[in-house]
């Protein structure tokens, strides 16, 4: 499952819930971003969500229900690497939005991971492997949870999400203006998972370039790290 969240407003401020089940993960701070990263039994430990140092911020929900035209292809691209070289810096927002427009983008056999990437200056491309992306210019908000966007609620799934993604829009439409950390930090608590838990909560301050989180939920204990 997950939630994603980007406001523009009068700082951009990045909001992610990752809701994930029996998989190891661990937070990695560092100056050169925190990353959350994730354990695969082949690949070691995989750095697939978070922010950077450069304003950017990787968000990967998986796609409910599976769609098949993810699975891999020929000559495609895939969407773990492209967050990868993004969240390490080894690639721009607008050199993966060169990539996606140019090339077929796939997921990982039997599931659809989708992704919310954003930049230092608000900007979003939103990604749905074998369906298609999006790119908006500093939109006012912008909200990602675990259904494709181009189907919306017309596939349905237990872990879609499409409360969640309903109650964060109606939060962040009616936010002032001033809308910051605490404001982030309250949309992403209305919207918390426990069947298939959330085991970070992240709130990015681009303006400031200082990454907030907690783990398991413990909203009383956030971190920081200035970047």
């Amino acid at each position: 499952m997950c939630t994603s969240i980007v406001s523009n407003r009068n700082k951009t401020i990045i909001g992610w819930n990752l809701d994930l089940l029996d998989m190891e993960y661990r937070i990695t701070p560092s100056d050169k971003g925190v990353y959350i990263e994730v354990f695969d039994d082949t690949e070691g430990w995989l750095p697939l969500f978070g922010a950077n140092s450069r304003g950017d911020f990787v968000a990967m929900p998986t796609c409910w229900p599976f769609d098949e035209r993810s699975n891999p292809a020929p000559g495609c691209e895939n969407i773990l690497m492209l967050d990868i070289d993004l969240l390490l810096q080894k690639k721009t927002l607008s050199e993966i939005l060169s990539t996606v427009s140019s090339c077929t983008v796939c997921s990982v056999p039997g599931v659809t991971f989708q992704a919310q990437l954003s930049d230092k200056y608000g900007n979003v491309l939103q990604i749905v492997p074998g369906q298609g992306y999006r790119y908006i210019e500093k939109p006012e908000f912008s909200v990602m949870t675990n259904f494709s966007l181009y189907k919306m609620n017309s596939e349905q799934h237990p872990w879609m999400g499409w409360d969640r993604y309903q109650n964060a829009v109606k939060m962040l439409q009616s936010a002032d203006d001033d809308f910051d950390v605490s404001d982030c930090f309250e949309i992403l608590k209305s919207v918390p998972q426990e069947v298939c838990p959330t085991v970070v909560s992240m709130v990015f301050d681009v303006s400031e370039n200082t990454v907030y989180w907690c783990e398991n939920r413990e909203w009383h204990n956030i971190s920081s790290k200035a970047l």
